[in-house]
């Protein structure tokens, strides 16, 4: 089967550092870059964060560092989930490597630019390396293959009662991405929330017995608890369901909606991905919801995958 070329653009927290480990080792998925964006923690944090993560694991992937801050409204950031650091948890040696000089958001016109229309994007943070790429260079909108992201919710938010984080982080951002007319897919929390790394999940990982593992173990057995602040029994995955969905989209149960994005400031909806399930604006889909996920197989899937990191 021929492989999926993929850029994964990130804010590395937690579930982010495990859907780069799926991202970089699963056979199906050639991973081209990864862009880095401000989000659960400031740039330098999560910049930080995720050239750990490909300097312990070894990864051979190119890391970008993107923009600092959303386009219109201040910087949110998520230390009650993630952290001080971003990603609390994990304990990193001295950090050897460095981001390439090159911008994320020229990184990501140059290669799609020079692609034959066979690139998706995974955004799993907020959405303001896409969107922007998508402002300062028209010409790529036609040339992204797709757009498979974590964030919103046909529900309830977690940012606020009607926002999911990675939307309310950058609002704008993300109305220029849904309004962009590219195949978009969403997994949102009514999915994501679902997939909960447990305790038979970690020691599951765990006992893989490789770097990969134990960092898994490191990771959500922090998130483990910190999730309880979002009524969570332990610690959801949510962004490891967007690169999975790549490769395995059989595991997902989703619905074509019109999707809209609330960006009215003074409203107590800033932020909230408008899910039109029942077609009352008879407009267009423009969005694939995902609705749900057969969460037995999808862990198998994440431990095959961790199993191949040496």
């Amino acid at each position: 089967m021929e492989k999926r070329k993929m850029i994964l653009d990130c804010d590395t927290g937690h579930d982010d550092a495990i859907a780069l480990m799926v991202a970089s080792k699963h056979p199906q998925i050639d991973l081209l870059g990864v862009t880095v964006v401000a989000g659960n923690s400031t740039l330098p944090k999560t910049l930080r964060n995720t050239l750990n993560v490909v300097q312990h694991l070894g990864l051979e992937v190119p890391v970008y560092a993107g923009c600092d801050r959303p386009l219109v409204r201040d910087q949110d950031v998520a230390d009650d989930i993630h952290g001080e650091s971003g990603l609390d948890g994990p304990v990193f040696p001295e950090l050897h490597i460095q981001a390439q000089e090159k911008h994320a958001v020229l990184y990501l016109i140059e290669t799609l630019l020079a692609s034959e229309g066979d690139i998706t994007l995974v955004p799993v943070g907020p959405l303001t390396n896409i969107a922007m790429a998508m402002r300062l260079e028209p010409k790529i909108v036609p040339l992204i293959k797709e757009i498979v992201l974590m964030g919103g919710a046909v529900g309830l938010g977690n940012a606020t009662p009607a926002a999911e984080f990675n939307i309310y982080a950058d609002p704008e951002a993300a109305h220029i991405v849904f309004t962009s007319g590219v195949p978009v897919t969403m997994m949102g929390l009514d999915l994501t929330n679902t997939a909960l790394a447990d305790m038979k999940v970690i020691e599951r990982m765990e006992a893989l017995g490789n770097k990969a593992g134990k960092l898994f173990g490191d990771i959500m057995r922090f998130t483990f608890h910190s999730q309880a602040v979002n009524g969570l029994s332990a610690g959801p995955v949510h962004d490891v369901t967007a690169v999975t969905y790549l490769v395995a989209p059989e595991l997902y149960q989703t619905k074509k909606m019109y999707v809209q994005i609330d960006t009215n400031m003074q409203g107590p909806c800033y932020g909230r991905t408008v899910c039109d399930m029942n077609n009352r604006y008879h407009k267009e889909p423009n969005v694939n919801v995902g609705l749900a996920i057969d969460l037995e197989p999808f862990w198998d899937l994440v431990a095959d995958t961790l199993q191949r990191h040496i």
